[in-house]
């Protein structure tokens, strides 16, 4: 069929098993389980497939759905979990602006005696005392009221 020719797929009887179970019971992200469906209408083991419109089309997916769910079948090396389930990033969209020293910093301050008037530290009373500028991450402390 043309839409095998490129990365074909085919899975063993237990992968076909837990693709079936997860489709069919559970509780699992909408996502996972139309990933599951594209995989159970890719696989070869089965028997004939259609073409990837046709299996598009019976899901309610687009064909570049269909494509993508094959394409990265056969980039994780036939694994049906990695697959289906969310791809993992390898750093935030936003790099954090709180360094280890500045958050060691912030620790610090935490453990010692709360300011007069204060039984102990609170997030508020913290970010009182803390202040750090948006333009670099550097550590600053504000002078207390009462200096």
């Amino acid at each position: 069929m043309p839409s095998q020719k490129k990365r074909p797929v085919t899975l063993s009887s237990t992968d076909r098993e837990f693709l079936e179970r997860l489709t069919t019971t559970g509780v699992h992200p909408a996502s996972m389980i139309r990933r599951a469906r594209v995989l159970l209408a890719l696989d070869t083991s089965a028997g004939a497939v259609d073409e990837k419109k046709v299996i598009a089309a019976r899901l309610g997916v687009s064909g570049e759905t269909v494509r993508l769910v094959a394409k990265r079948f056969a980039e994780t090396g036939q694994d049906v979990e990695a697959t289906i389930g969310r791809k993992q990033r390898d750093l935030p969209p936003v790099p954090s602006q709180i360094t280890g020293e500045i958050e060691a910093r912030l620790i610090a301050m935490a453990c010692t005696q709360p300011p007069a008037g204060h039984a102990r530290w609170s997030l508020r009373l913290l970010e009182k005392h803390v202040a750090w500028p948006r333009t670099s991450p550097t550590w600053t402390t504000r002078p207390s009221a009462g200096s």
